[in-house]
């Protein structure tokens, strides 16, 4: 566990599910700056101060020891928002001194502190902009952060574009912040999301093609079918009856959506960690679906909330990104929580790319792994839970 050192004290933060064995931290040197930044520029906190994109809480936990203005995170990450709370708690922070909203929930009526943790997904940062720009106003304070390689020309464009005139910082260890001054006149047109397409005519799956699909900021692919999960939907397992069928890391919900299509008898259960990603899941399956067919909907940590032994059959496209860092570790959470899920019998297909060697994983924790269908590029794999 490491230690992030703040004028107002110092505080142990972890991510989350907390793995000893991680050697990632909870915050970045982008953290650092934007929190020495209001402490030597004396910034006024004693006002609606709103967090937008805090990963694991580590923005938070430090501000509210710094006063009694009313703070305010929003993120789209269940894993972040968990961080965030067992943060807090170790902090010792009083339960209601942080209000936890999430991108899907509506924003604050005023804020007087805007700070802003820069997101992977520009989409994600262009909605959540536009949402909270008329909670802003002339005095608003407004400062973005991250690491260099995170802000682009089209990052500051936005700031711009939607709130008023940017500049950046000087780089410190690799971060820049951001610092954006409250336009009242400007007038940034309507916000372009959730984005709707047509999936194409080649989509590989009984009932896909033609079908539009709704996707909020920030869901992977927002604007096109992902090239893995076309490779996964040419090569889903058939016949299903009855079984109980998680989209694990559901993302827009299109792999659980064809099943749903083509097995009208299948129970589905879509779940992320992204409220995003499950709120454009849901709208997907109930524009599409039919009248009277139900589903499950979970934004959560995997398949945790569902029994063990519950599941016949996990679909999983999984991410190898965490933020900015490539690592398996997701996926290998994700494979072992789909085990548990699963009931004897019961399979895990996942598709890949070649070069990520899920086919060790799988062995590890199922002990078989079995090729499906593989090109060039990926490949499908089957494990069965003994």
């Amino acid at each position: 566990m490491n230690r992030l050192s703040t004028s107002w004290g110092a505080f142990a933060l972890t991510r989350h599910p907390e793995d000893p064995r991680d050697p990632l931290r909870a915050w970045d040197a982008s953290d650092e700056y934007l929190l020495g930044h209001l402490a030597e520029t004396g910034t006024d906190l004693s006002g609606t101060v709103a967090v937008l994109g805090d990963r694991w809480g580590a923005l938070v936990t430090a501000l509210q020891a710094a006063g009694p203005g009313a703070l305010v995170q929003i993120t789209d990450s269940y894993l972040g928002g968990r961080a965030t709370r067992t943060n807090l708690a170790r902090a010792g922070a009083a339960p209601d001194a942080v209000r936890l909203l999430t991108t899907q929930d509506p924003p604050p009526g005023r804020i007087d502190v805007l700070l802003v943790r820069v997101p992977k997904s520009l989409a994600l940062l262009e909605d959540q902009l536009h949402r909270l720009a008329p909670a802003v106003h002339e005095g608003t304070v407004i400062v973005g952060t991250g690491m260099v390689k995170e802000i682009h020309t089209s990052t500051l464009k936005l700031f711009e574009r939607i709130l008023g005139p940017t500049r950046t910082s000087l780089a410190v260890k690799k971060a820049r912040l951001i610092h954006t001054t409250p336009d009242p006149a400007a007038a940034p047109g309507p916000n372009p999301w959730p984005h709707r397409y047509a999936l194409p005519a080649d989509a590989p799956a009984p009932g896909l093609p033609g079908r539009t699909v709704t996707n909020q900021a920030g869901v992977f692919c927002a604007d096109r079918l992902d090239i893995g999960t076309r490779f996964l939907l040419a090569h889903l397992p058939r016949g299903l009856g009855r079984a109980r069928v998680a989209d694990l890391g559901c993302g827009n919900g299109v792999v659980g959506l064809a099943v749903a299509l083509a097995e009208p008898e299948a129970e589905l259960v879509f779940t992320d960690e992204s409220y995003q990603a499950v709120a454009s899941a849901e709208e997907n399956f109930r524009a599409h679906a039919g009248d009277g067919r139900t589903a499950g909907f979970l934004v959560g940590d995997g398949l945790a909330d569902l029994a063990p032994g519950s599941v016949d059959l996990v679909l999983n496209n999984p991410p190898f990104h965490s933020h900015q860092a490539t690592t398996d570790r997701t996926a290998r959470r994700m494979f072992a929580d789909a085990r548990r899920a699963l009931r004897p019998g019961g399979e895990l297909w996942v598709v890949g790319n070649r070069h990520l060697g899920y086919h060790v994983t799988l062995r590890r924790i199922f002990g078989n792994s079995e090729l499906v269908a593989s090109d060039p590029k990926f490949v499908v794999l089957r494990a069965v839970r003994s």
